[in-house]
């Protein structure tokens, strides 16, 4: 069996930084690919988290901090214009392009144009990429059990859903937890468990369940969802219980990482954001926060090694005694290329 189906990493998912102008109209490209998805953070100063994607449209905003419904953004000269061929365009808005403020933008790449999908009881439109297992889901909730169809052809892993329409927290599934319970990106909340969010259901390799929730299946409302399914040597999804020591526990991802989210499932406590363009070597110690507006902190956490990453620090928001924590990690090398070469260790 190949180590990884995926050497390059990047053609998948990708962070950019970039210093803002202020102008009316500036291109950002380096991204390498036609972004489908792209999660923009100012990270110098206080500013909500921008959130885009080709399905809805480039013009139609959600904040991962907020429980606010989509924004549509009608100005010429403010956020995104147009999603290109290697980045975006953007114009002035202060939360993506404020001149002299710095920006972090993570960009994953889908399958592009979406299409019709009938394989659960809602029809729903999929830009699906099956190689890096990752698709953006629209749909329109029914206010009572169902299930969607995500276009992966895998079982998905972790699951990220928003109401569109109307105000509510984003909804987040993760196999660690399982489908009788869900986290709220915008929110610190501990895992909290309803039926009402997933329908007590695991989801399988073509549909994920939802229920009579407004979050994730509101009825008549404009429902978006982030699939992730697992795929050896580009990304993992699991879990890893705190040991409460400064040499802290380590997490095995099979590669590199480029990207780490965790949070504390069984306490109340921010979810974090680590990457390898903020920090290109060890201490990981930059990070961000997806259920805050908060500026971008600095506190030694973690190192990012060739198969994992180590904590660092007894800290009991990511290494707590007997914790719970889960994680999202993507690649930045595998820890053994699909011809069999060894990554190197930062």
């Amino acid at each position: 069996m190949a180590y990884t189906d995926i050497d390059k990493a990047t053609d998948y998912f990708n962070t950019l930084l970039y210093t803002g102008d202020g102008s009316s109209s500036r291109s950002i490209t380096g991204v390498g690919f036609a972004t489908d998805w792209i999660w923009v953070k100012e990270r110098s100063s206080t500013s909500q988290h921008q959130l885009v994607d080709k399905v809805r449209g480039f013009d139609k905003r959600l904040q991962s901090d907020s429980n606010d419904p989509e924004d549509d953004d009608s100005s010429p000269f403010n956020d995104f214009k147009s999603l290109d061929s290697d980045g975006w365009t953007m114009g002035n808005g202060g939360a993506i392009n404020e001149s002299g403020q710095t920006y972090v933008a993570w960009n994953w790449l889908a399958g592009g144009t979406a299409s019709s999908n009938t394989d659960g009881s809602i029809t729903s439109t999929v830009s699906a990429n099956t190689t890096s297992g990752f698709s953006v889901v629209s749909f329109t909730g029914t206010g009572s059990n169902a299930t969607v169809g995500h276009g992966l052809g895998a079982t998905p892993k972790m699951i990220i859903v928003k109401n569109r329409s109307v105000s509510g927290n984003w909804r987040v599934y993760h196999n660690s937890i399982g489908a009788t319970k869900y986290l709220n990106l915008n929110t610190t909340d501990s895992a909290a468990t309803n039926s009402a969010q997933w329908n007590n259901t695991e989801p399988t390799s073509n549909v994920f369940s939802v229920g009579a929730s407004g979050a994730t299946n509101g009825s008549g409302n404009g429902m978006i969802a982030y699939c992730f399914a697992e795929k050896k040597g580009f990304s993992k999804f699991g879990s890893y219980t705190g040991n409460g020591s400064s040499n802290g526990a380590f997490v095995y991802t099979g590669f590199k990482p480029a990207f780490f989210l965790i949070k504390r499932t069984d306490s109340t406590f921010q979810w974090y954001i680590h990457d390898n363009k903020r920090n290109s070597f060890n201490v990981m110690n930059k990070e961000l926060y997806p259920s805050t507006s908060d500026a971008e902190a600095t506190v030694d956490t973690k190192d990012f090694l060739s198969n994992g990453v180590k904590i660092r620090g007894s800290q009991v928001s990511q290494n707590a005694s007997g914790g719970t924590y889960i994680y999202m990690a993507f690649a930045e090398n595998p820890f053994v290329t699909s011809t069999g070469i060894p990554t190197t260790a930062r």
